[in-house]
């Protein structure tokens, strides 16, 4: 491989799409392995890649398949599982066991962590015109950095004696156009298997300037069409996301994006599958009042630095931090003013509880406008006011990718405005915490507390927010069916998608019951049954066991390996 990638040097994306025609018709490929073979050849070890690991779902969702895959594979000893990424956040290791091993190579992550945004920024936000001096010289670049993070990774490849990857979202989003040009030399030049396994792809929810009706607003992935124009960087983009590789099937999320990929783009159905979620059996497991009481304990020493009682800081000291915090997550816990306290393990603690990052589409800002909904509805309100030891809790968990930091500060100036407009005596007693993917403390150890797991953080609420733009799954629909806890959730987009994951369509017992998040005003009825799923939660038993069952049936883990199963024994067909 290192000779090969040596012995060209491409002037220009015309020169970079020859080289890989090249590569692709000539890579001298065995023919199809036998099953024993295959295996035989698989099952040394796998490696997933992407641009970082964290807490987001897509880590979550990679820790999902690797257990899987290791359970798959480990016929005569344990298989080896690897994880490459251009970066490892702390909360990573939340979601990569410790017997899983990392491989970390620079310059490999993605947007604005990819060379401080420099390359993205003028592939995506500036003009390239076709062979113009500056598109010649981004392609010399690019292929450059993609060669050397080939070499990197095909040497780690070997010395592993690594035969299946895994990329996920490498080759489907351009958040580095180096890393999914990688995994195509790498792939092609060493006979690698590869199970390309995407989430999102550019092309949703973003369209060229030219192709948008009047009036119509602009899409989130708009910009990866800016140099739509320059014929050969976007016939080579197009073919490299994804690559239709000798040894690759495609992988996703959704059949909206299988469809798409066989019907517009041309790819074999043979090659290209949905891959489910699953959901772990520790989701389904009943709790008690005292392990809610633990899990919020355990979380409020995580929110407080160490101690117990939480003493949250004001609003008003958040927005002047912000883009210094931003640098350093932290957890935290923001009040309308100094001077407060919270005990979280209190029985009289409503907690609205938001499991995700904080991103744009996912709207968070508009639980604001639910809680003080609320406030302002008569009967929450006088229900509230009635016994003063009652506090409303709004919990994210997931960090703020940098790029994020704006809509950061629309949910503090949400919280901000929600705090002024009621009286000091209900202000006091409302709270805004920020866990961001942490779910241990440096004095957990000492005082004998367990980690925190995914399905403990569903444990603290009383109900999920998810009031999201646009999925593409949905996972905290089927998270907090699992666990019990209700659901208050938008019908985003794609539709077809939202309606797979609740099952529309399918005999009742597989459908999951939730509450709709409104576009427009909150309803009196609304707000109605909100008050009673937080007041009278008893009265929510039957909906409760329903969504239980309904899940365990669709996303238990069994269906996750049988899953992969196939796909393996589609993946031996390639040659």
């Amino acid at each position: 491989m290192i000779r090969k990638l040596d012995s060209v040097k491409p002037d220009n994306w015309n020169d970079i799409g020859r080289i890989l025609s090249d590569i692709k018709q000539k890579s001298s490929f065995s023919e199809s392995l036998n099953r024993t073979e295959f295996f035989k050849n698989i099952n040394k070890g796998f490696a997933f890649w992407t641009f970082d690991f964290g807490i987001d779902g897509v880590s979550i969702e990679i820790s999902k398949y690797a257990q899987c895959l290791q359970e798959i594979l480990s016929i005569e000893k344990k298989i080896k599982v690897h994880f490459i990424a251009g970066d490892f956040h702390p909360q990573a290791s939340s979601v990569i066991r410790p017997d899983w091993h990392r491989f970390y190579i620079s310059r490999a992550n993605g947007w604005s962590k990819w060379d401080n945004g420099k390359w993205f920024e003028k592939l995506f936000y500036q003009d390239m015109a076709e062979n113009s001096n500056v598109s010649k010289i981004v392609a010399v670049e690019i292929w450059s950095q993609a060669v050397r993070l080939a070499k990197i990774m095909g040497e780690y490849l070997a010395e592993n004696e690594i035969s299946l990857l895994i990329p996920v979202n490498v080759n489907s989003n351009p958040g580095n156009l180096a890393t999914g040009l990688c995994t195509v030399l790498v792939s092609e030049l060493m006979g690698i298997y590869v199970i390309n396994s995407n989430h999102d792809f550019y092309w949703e929810d973003g369209k060229p300037a030219s192709e948008r009706k009047a009036g119509e607003n602009p899409g989130s992935r708009d910009k990866f069409f800016r140099n739509i124009c320059n014929r050969p960087f976007f016939s080579l983009l197009k073919r490299i996301y994804p690559w239709d590789g000798r040894r690759w099937i495609q992988v996703n999320i959704n059949k909206l994006q299988s469809r798409n990929l066989i019907r517009n783009f041309g790819f074999s159905k043979n090659h290209v599958f949905e891959i489910l979620t699953s959901i772990s059996d520790a989701f389904f497991k009943d709790y008690t009042k005292e392990e809610i009481k633990s899990v919020r304990l355990r979380m409020a020493h995580i929110l407080s630095n160490g101690k117990p009682v939480i003493h949250p800081v004001s609003v008003n000291c958040c927005l002047s931090d912000t883009e210094k915090w931003m640098n350093n997550q932290k957890p935290f816990v923001c009040a309308g003013e100094e001077g407060l306290s919270l005990d979280l393990t209190s029985e009289k603690i409503l907690y609205f509880l938001q499991p995700t990052r904080i991103i744009k589409r996912k709207r968070i800002w508009r639980n604001l406008q639910l809680i003080s909904a609320l406030l302002h509805h008569s009967p929450f309100l006088k229900k509230f006011e009635s016994n003063n030891k009652q506090q409303i809790v709004f919990h994210i968990t997931g960090p703020v990718p940098i790029e994020h930091q704006v809509d950061l500060e629309t949910i503090l100036k949400a919280f901000k405005q929600v705090a002024s407009e009621v009286s000091d005596s209900i202000s006091n007693r409302l709270f805004l915490a920020f866990s961001v993917g942490t779910e241990e403390h440096l004095c957990f150890k000492e005082k004998k507390f367990e980690h925190l797991c995914i399905e403990d953080i569903y444990k603290l609420a009383s109900i999920v927010l998810f009031p999201s733009e646009t999925e593409g799954r949905g996972l905290p629909i089927l998270e907090s069916s699992a666990a019990g806890i209700p659901i208050i959730c938008s019908h985003y987009e794609p539709e077809e998608i939202f309606n797979d994951v609740v099952g529309k369509g399918l005999p009742e017992e597989q459908q999951i019951l939730y509450t709709r998040f409104p576009e427009e005003d909150f309803s009196e009825s609304f707000l109605d049954e909100v008050s009673e799923l937080l007041f009278f939660p008893e009265n929510n038993i039957h909906r409760i066991e329903h969504n239980k069952n309904a899940t365990r049936m669709r996303y238990g883990s069994k269906n996750m390996n049988e899953t992969f199963s196939k796909y393996l024994n589609e993946l031996m067909k390639t040659k």
